[in-house]
């Protein structure tokens, strides 16, 4: 499975209101392990960004500046997520961003839903540590993963602390899983569960002699009158 670790920095909360994407930082997972493969870019949203935000994540409006516009890096990120599973945390707000980019082009690109999957970790994180704290940092902490970089938020570096923290909360279910993915195939082309031994023999079935069965009753007498002995 391909799967796209995701984050993104924006202007405001609410995409209604004019908010726009001004960051986006994505890491690859193939087979639950990390191939080095990121998509990383700055934006120009062509709007101002709010002092709100630039109190989060620390980007500010001189340095966007001089970046592309989403139009001009948006087939670029489409073919990195595209055919992937997105792993987002809280994915309605980064997905509400991404879809109305699209929409904003103006020339068919659709919405998030028509190219990828979405995993939402904070969804998963309420069903596994119900009534606890699950922002990105409490997960680091439960799950040991060292976030003292983190003075800011920013896309890729939240994006590779989630791919950390979304390996260890799920790493139990990769054991769950090995049977039905180590499949064999057989001569004839049909796949074929690699555990299971075809035209295995009878199991051997070893009895106690009469002499093992006398030394257990006189070991019982021991017991006195044991409650599973009704004779």
């Amino acid at each position: 499975m391909r799967q796209i670790v995701l984050d993104t920095e924006t202007t405001g909360l609410d995409p209604a209101q004019g908010h726009r994407i001004i960051e986006i930082g994505a890491v690859e997972l193939i087979g639950r392990k990390l191939t080095g493969n990121t998509f990383h870019v700055y934006i120009n949203p062509q709007r101002v960004v709010e002092q709100g935000a630039i109190d989060v994540h620390g980007i500010t409006n001189e340095f966007l500046q001089d970046k592309p516009v989403f139009s001009q890096i948006a087939d670029e990120f489409l073919e990195f997520i595209k055919g992937g599973e997105l792993v987002i945390h809280n994915a309605p707000f980064d997905v509400g961003f991404i879809d109305h980019e699209f929409r904003l082009l103006r020339n068919g690109f659709g919405q998030t839903k028509d190219y990828c999957a979405v995993l939402d970790t904070l969804m998963l994180a309420r069903e596994m540590r119900p009534g606890q704290k699950n922002n990105l940092d409490a997960l680091c902490r439960a799950y040991g993963i060292d976030n003292s970089n983190r003075t800011f938020h920013g896309a890729l570096l939240d994006a590779e602390l989630l791919a950390d923290v979304y390996l260890a909360m799920t790493g139990g279910q990769t054991k769950l899983e090995l049977a039905a993915q180590n499949k064999q195939q057989s001569k004839d082309g049909v796949p074929r569960d690699w555990s299971r031994v075809q035209n295995k023999p009878p199991l051997r079935v070893i009895k106690a002699t009469d002499d093992e069965l006398a030394a257990h009753r006189e070991r019982l007498k021991l017991i006195g009158a044991p409650l599973w002995d009704e004779s």
